[in-house]
C-alpha cells in the first residue's frame, strides 16, 4: 500500500501536469488579447482588411467628409502596409484629413515628411501649397500674432519660385497679397495706438517702415498723409472710432482677376 508521502507526490505530479499547459495557455491570452483566444475557439477571429480595402474605405469617408474615420484607415495602411502601393496615398490623404478638421500643425508634419520621402512626385505643388495654406489658415486678428501670414508668405513664395507654372500660382499670388494687406493693417493698427498714447516719435517711423516695405498697400495714401500731418508737427487726435474697423484677413478673392480656386483635390499619387 503506497505511503500517504508516496500519493501526495503523486498528486503533485498530476497537478503539474495539468497546471503547465493551463499556465502556457494563459500567458498566450495575456500576450495577444481577447482576439486571439477567439480565435482559438473559433469564434471572434479579427480578420485584417487589406491594404486596397482600407484605401477603398479611406477614400469613401474622405469623399463625405468623415476626415477623423478616413484618417484612421490611412493610419492603417501606414502601420500595417507601409510598403504597399497604397502608402503614397495614404500619407497624402492622412495629412489632408489632418488639415481639413483643422488640425493644422499635425497637416504641416505629414505635408513635411510626405515633401522629404518622395521630392520628385508630382503632387509635390499641391503639397507645398498645402503647406502654405496651412499658416494661412491660423493667421489671426491683426491685434495679434502676426506670424501665420508671415510664414504664409514664405511658403507661398517658395511655391512660385519652384513651380510658377503650377495650378495653384493663381490663387498663391492673390493670397500673398491679402497676407501683406493683413500686416499693413496690423502696422497701422500700431500707429494708431502710438497716437492714441501720444509717442509720435515711434508712430513716424512705424509709419515710415509701412510705406517702404508696402509701397503699394491699399493703406499707402491715408498713411502718407498721416505721416506729413506728424512731420508737420501737427498729428491728428484719435478716438477709438478711428480705429480700423475690420481687424481680420481680407478676403483674396479680392486681389486676383481669376474667382476660380485652386483645384481642390491633389494629382495622382500613383
Amino acid at each position: 500500500m503506497p505511503s500517504l508521502f508516496s500519493r501526495m507526490i503523486k498528486q503533485s505530479s498530476s497537478l503539474q501536469q495539468f497546471m503547465k499547459p493551463t499556465l502556457i495557455l494563459l500567458l498566450l491570452f495575456s500576450l495577444s488579447g481577447c482576439a486571439t483566444m477567439g480565435s482559438w475557439f473559433g469564434s471572434g477571429e479579427e480578420v485584417r482588411l487589406s491594404a486596397p480595402t482600407l484605401a477603398t474605405k479611406g477614400m469613401d469617408e474622405y469623399s463625405q467628409g468623415n476626415y477623423y474615420k478616413a484618417r484612421k484607415y490611412f493610419d492603417e495602411i501606414l502601420d500595417y502596409y507601409p510598403f504597399s502601393p497604397e502608402a503614397m496615398l495614404a500619407e497624402l490623404k492622412g495629412a489632408d484629413s489632418n488639415y481639413f478638421m483643422e488640425h493644422y500643425q499635425e497637416a504641416l508634419m505629414l505635408y513635411h515628411e510626405f515633401e522629404e520621402r518622395h521630392p520628385t512626385n508630382e503632387a509635390i505643388p499641391y503639397v507645398m501649397y498645402q503647406i502654405a495654406m496651412c499658416h494661412y489658415q491660423q493667421i489671426d486678428r491683426i491685434d495679434r500674432d502676426t506670424s501665420g501670414a508671415e510664414m504664409a508668405i514664405k511658403e507661398f513664395s517658395i511655391l512660385l519660385r519652384a513651380f510658377p507654372g503650377s495650378p495653384y500660382t493663381s490663387e498663391a499670388k492673390a493670397r500673398i497679397r491679402a497676407a501683406n494687406e493683413f500686416l499693413v493693417n496690423h502696422e497701422y493698427f500700431v500707429v494708431e495706438f502710438y497716437l492714441r498714447t501720444e509717442k509720435y516719435s515711434e508712430a513716424q517711423t512705424r509709419l515710415q517702415y509701412l510705406l517702404s516695405t508696402y509701397p503699394d498697400a491699399t493703406l499707402a495714401p491715408k498713411a502718407k498723409e498721416l505721416l506729413a500731418k506728424i512731420e508737420a508737427g501737427e498729428p491728428p487726435g484719435f478716438h477709438l472710432s478711428s480705429w480700423i474697423k475690420d481687424t481680420m484677413l481680407p478676403d483674396w478673392t479680392l486681389f486676383t482677376d481669376d474667382k476660380a480656386s485652386a483645384p481642390g483635390a491633389p494629382p495622382k499619387t500613383e
